[in-house]
């Protein structure tokens, strides 16, 4: 026990070593990994206008008009938030843009149905409340030399939730099958993420799992690899960049801790 306690803090040293060094950079990374999904969906809606519509019109039966509005509010609502939110302005407006895309894709291209993307929607979800607990982390620091009355009850449920969602990614990751490596894998992201779930040594936590879903995303996700005119090309990109915004979740996690309602907060008070 005492040389795992040792590994342990050896590993928290290297993190913080880490983190020191790319703190001017990594809320920046977190943000734009954050908004890529919705950014590359944004262009998308773009170039396949017609595609999508035509997707759309079949699927609901809509007409044509409507099929138009709803590519129209995607592709400006996606792409208006990300800029916003990359430029910092109103980020709680962008954020709320960002949400009711999530919300309206949910339900047009029916995911409740589909469990799998139903978790990764509610992924992005707590994705996107990171980021705006983040501009309230920020939003506070500019009077950080006036009175407080103590720590942003809305800020910490806000992280606490976020840090929940991301955990949803998490679960559609797992293949049981048969495997010894597989089996490894998936007990060790569990543990990874039962730790950034109630906030026990969370930075170092979310850290490893980043560069672990890295990883896989790249293994896994390689839709550059595959040509242009094959259906697989597109479904690979969207798990990519989903992938990608839980990266960029848990990197706003490591920027900025677990919050309040954690056991490493918690931990400081004893």
């Amino acid at each position: 026990m005492p040389q795992q306690s040792e590994l342990m803090d050896k590993a928290e040293d290297v993190a913080d070593q880490i983190l020191r060094k790319s703190k001017h950079v990594l809320p920046h990374l977190a943000r734009f990994c954050l908004i890529s999904t919705f950014l590359e969906d944004g262009l998308r809606m773009y170039s396949q206008w017609g595609e999508q519509r035509d997707y759309m019109n079949a699927s609901w039966g809509c007409g044509y008009f409507l099929a138009s509005l709803f590519v129209l509010v995607n592709l400006l609502g996606q792409l208006v938030g990300c800029v916003m939110v990359l430029s910092r302005q109103k980020v709680p407006i962008a954020c709320g843009l960002l949400f009711f895309i999530i919300a309206l894709q949910t339900i047009a291209y029916s995911i409740l149905w589909d469990l799998r993307f139903l978790l990764r929607n509610l992924a992005l979800a707590g994705g996107v409340l990171l980021l705006l607990a983040e501009d309230r982390t920020e939003g506070r620091s500019l009077f950080a030399g006036l009175p407080s009355l103590g720590e942003n009850n809305p800020k910490q449920y806000m992280q606490l939730s976020g840090r929940i969602l991301l955990v949803l990614m998490f679960l559609t990751l797992l293949r049981f099958e048969v495997d010894f490596l597989l089996l490894v894998q998936n007990l060790v992201g569990t543990a990874l993420i039962v730790l950034i779930a109630i906030g026990f040594k969370t930075k170092l936590s979310a850290l490893v799992l980043v560069v672990w879903l890295t990883g896989l995303n790249m293994y896994f996700n390689a839709w550059w690899n595959i040509p242009d005119y094959k259906p697989m090309r597109d479904f690979l990109k969207y798990d990519f960049f989903q992938t990608l915004s839980v990266i960029g979740g848990l990197l706003l996690v490591v920027a900025y801790g677990p919050g309040g309602v954690s056991m490493d907060e918690h931990k400081k008070k004893w």
